[in-house]
């Protein structure tokens, strides 16, 4: 596998970005800060380039940091901030090795969540059921399948080119488009996962979950951050999945298929008639729901979540459910919302209780207003625990302990905010 090298055009791209940071976050507000952002922004973008992809030949191979897989979901969002630089033909070359890698990985199981730099039989629990060597794990997860969709249609958006669109993702498309279909009445799914080691990652007796009702929506064993859901219809891939089969429709005019455009709208029109049933609390959102009655009220740092949606789906930041919901999810209603001295801001489950998330902190200043973005970044530069990086999750009372001391998705997300701060379109541009 061949390492990505930055090339001179790169270097000054991401040079002349990080001024542009410097003098849009300093002038007038925190010089400081913006040399601080500056100089973390250019580090953490060639961390990304130089020492996460690799190019092998099924494309461009990403880990997520520490952990030697890559993570469908991971290696999309790392890729964002470089979206604005498609013009770049290095950058567009690399991008468009990253979508045929993900495809390539679909096609290996549309089930896995993390996958290896090929056949190699390193598992992260080599007893869990149905692994094929070119799998890392195989958690499902319905967001798994729909951020590949994203990055291909982010990138679409971006150059207008099609070439990327090829047999393997329209084929890919129809898998997803079938599972997440076949998942809607998950008591015909052969899907099972079993960690003996670990009971806390399987599903129920017998590996299949606990029981859920027909909503109309896909079900999910397993959320954002890895762990088990504790109801099988997880809202945030919901509204991701949405977004991703009305993707997949405007993709199908590439293809002309209009078999594939007719069922991925009729399964996103039966998804969303199951959000709005099932998942609304008095005036906002659900995080899990069943179908039998039974609803989870919090939100996860990791994206999707329910804080992420303008991001991550076509609901708007400005749409009264988003705003309600995100009230509620900045609230000491949230069970996962923690604070210190340092820092206040959504955690998860997967990490220590009251540990706050990098990638939570990103999120909130992405989708908040410009006061609100500056200090959340403010905070992120500010909790690195001396390390000059972002991490999975940090305690408030002493960032000096924190989880995953390289986490590149976290750096990326941080780097998102940096250039919105500054009034750099990475995201809304494109979506």
């Amino acid at each position: 596998m061949t390492a990505c090298e930055l090339t001179a055009a790169l270097q000054r791209r991401l040079d002349e970005i990080g001024a542009q940071i410097a003098q849009g976050i300093g002038e007038g507000i925190d010089e400081a800060l913006g040399r601080r952002a500056e100089s973390r922004f250019v580090a953490w973008m060639t961390d990304t380039w130089t020492r996460t992809m690799t190019r092998d030949e099924h494309g461009v191979f990403v880990v997520t940091g520490d952990i030697p897989a890559m993570w469908l979901r991971d290696s999309s969002a790392q890729l964002w901030p470089f979206l604005t630089m498609c013009d770049l033909p290095e950058v567009a070359h690399q991008i468009g090795g990253v979508i045929a890698r993900q495809w390539h990985c679909i096609g290996v199981d549309p089930y896995a969540n993390a996958f290896n730099p090929g056949s190699t039989g390193a598992h992260f629990d080599p007893d869990d059921l149905n692994l094929a060597d070119e799998l890392w794990e195989r958690k499902y997860e319905v967001d798994s399948m729909a951020f590949p969709v994203d990055l291909a249609w982010r990138f679409w958006q971006r150059t207008a080119r099609s070439d990327h669109l090829d047999n393997a993702v329209h084929e890919g498309c129809k898998c997803l488009v079938e599972v997440w279909s076949l998942e809607q009445d998950h008591a015909r799914s052969t899907y099972r996962h079993v960690r003996p080691s670990e009971p806390v990652d399987t599903l129920g007796a017998d590996g299949s979950g606990g029981p859920v009702g027909y909503t109309g929506m896909t079900w999910s064993g397993f959320r954002p951050s890895d762990d088990v859901c504790r109801y099988g219809y997880n809202i945030p891939a919901q509204f991701m999945a949405m977004r991703a089969l009305r993707q997949i429709g405007e993709f199908c005019r590439v293809w002309d298929d209009e078999d594939l455009a007719e069922r991925a709208a009729k399964l996103a029109d039966e998804i969303d008639a199951g959000v709005r049933q099932f998942a609304i609390v008095n005036d906002h959102l659900a995080y899990e729901v069943d179908g039998l009655g039974s609803v989870l009220e919090m939100d996860d740092a990791n994206m999707p979540s329910l804080l992420s949606l303008p991001l991550t789906s076509d609901l708007g930041r400005d749409d009264p459910l988003y705003q309600a919901t995100r009230s509620w999810v900045l609230s000491e209603a949230n069970p996962y919302l923690f604070s210190g001295p340092t820092a206040r801001g959504v955690g998860s489950p997967h990490s220590p209780e009251g540990y706050i998330w990098h990638i939570g902190l990103a999120v909130q200043g992405l989708t908040g207003d410009d006061v609100e973005a500056r200090d959340c970044l403010a905070t992120i530069l500010a909790t690195d625990g001396g390390t000059g990086w972002t991490h999975e999750s940090f305690d408030p009372t002493d960032p000096t302990r924190f989880t995953r001391g390289w986490f590149s998705w976290s750096n990326s997300m941080a780097c998102l905010l940096m250039m919105a701060v500054a009034g750099i379109d990475a995201i809304t541009g494109a979506s």
